[in-house]
């Protein structure tokens, strides 16, 4: 098998050091073992993906010295497969419509009964008011609602996955080989059980109304299908990483191997954003930087 790393960024802004050190890490990780280094633009959000960021993508990667095959993925392209696995998910009867909004959600876990609300990966926990409504129960054969909200019924699917993971693994503990080091520093293999998912990740979304798909369901398909075997990604996505196995599991994909690696902070020990112009690739090439001074000043 191909040594393969990817490096995937959303074309809604412009680069910045932290990407730099992320498309360096991996590339000079595929390097490192004689593998291959794709590059795959995330463009599922189309009211903030752009053509002329996505052009800047092409433009600072090639100035960092980076090179890829062509053509590149771009997951615009790709809706019909996510379509497809969505419609294999639902035929397990896994997921379920939901139509509460931000307002709905907040208001539920802030009730005073429900305590503090709790985070996951997402943000706020589902507090699972359209599956306790009966929403969840329906035929596997009906048609899948393509125009609405589709949420991952979290404790069906984590016993779906159970029942595979004996015929597959003989156990019933879902796990994934971590080469880089997680925020409170996980690192060997990672294991999760059932109830660890279901009470702190909850019904993530898979299928969301303006895109048609989510990140958690696209990045699954488009590792599957491109044969990447190492992630080379920040410690913010550590926690989604058992959303992503868990996902692998369900719809028969290999778990690749995950590194994932510490983030390009500011002076105050902020995490750099797309809004920290100050700090995009684009500004240092014009400032004079060069390639091997990014390197240095991102610690490789």
């Amino acid at each position: 098998m191909t040594f393969r790393t990817r490096f995937a960024p959303s074309p809604t802004g412009p680069l910045h050091l932290g990407h730099a050190y992320s498309a360096l890490l991996a590339y000079d990780t595929a390097l490192s073992k004689r593998g291959e280094f794709l590059l795959r633009i995330e463009n599922i959000d189309q009211s903030r993906a752009r053509p002329h960021w996505e052009q800047q993508i092409y433009n600072d990667l090639h100035w960092l010295g980076l090179r890829w095959p062509t053509p590149v993925m771009r997951q615009s392209e790709r809706l019909d497969l996510y379509q497809g696995a969505l419609d294999r998910l639902w035929a397990k009867g896994l997921l379920y419509p939901c139509t509460c909004n931000r307002k709905d959600i907040a208001a539920a876990v802030n009730a005073p009964q429900e305590g503090a609300p709790l985070i996951g990966p997402d943000g706020i926990i589902y507090p699972g008011t359209c599956r306790s409504k009966g929403a969840a129960n329906f035929s596997p054969d009906q048609r899948r609602p393509t125009d609405t909200v589709l949420r991952l019924d979290i404790a069906k699917a984590v016993r779906e996955a159970r029942k595979l993971l004996r015929s597959i693994q003989g156990g019933e503990i879902a796990r994934f080989e971590e080469r880089g080091q997680g925020p409170r520093g996980e690192t060997g293999i990672i294991e999760f059980s059932a109830q660890e998912m279901e009470n702190t990740i909850g019904d993530v979304v898979l299928s969301r109304r303006d895109m048609g798909t989510s990140y958690h369901l696209s990045v699954v398909v488009d590792d599957g299908e491109q044969g990447i075997t190492h992630v080379v990604r920040g410690q913010d996505l550590f926690e989604a990483t058992r959303i992503h196995v868990l996902l692998q599991v369900l719809l028969d994909l290999p778990t690749p191997i995950y590194i994932h690696h510490k983030l390009i902070r500011d002076e105050n020990g902020k995490r750099l954003a797309k809004r920290d112009d100050a700090r995009a690739i684009e500004k240092y090439r014009n400032d004079g930087a060069t390639p091997a001074g990014i390197r240095k000043l991102v610690g490789l």
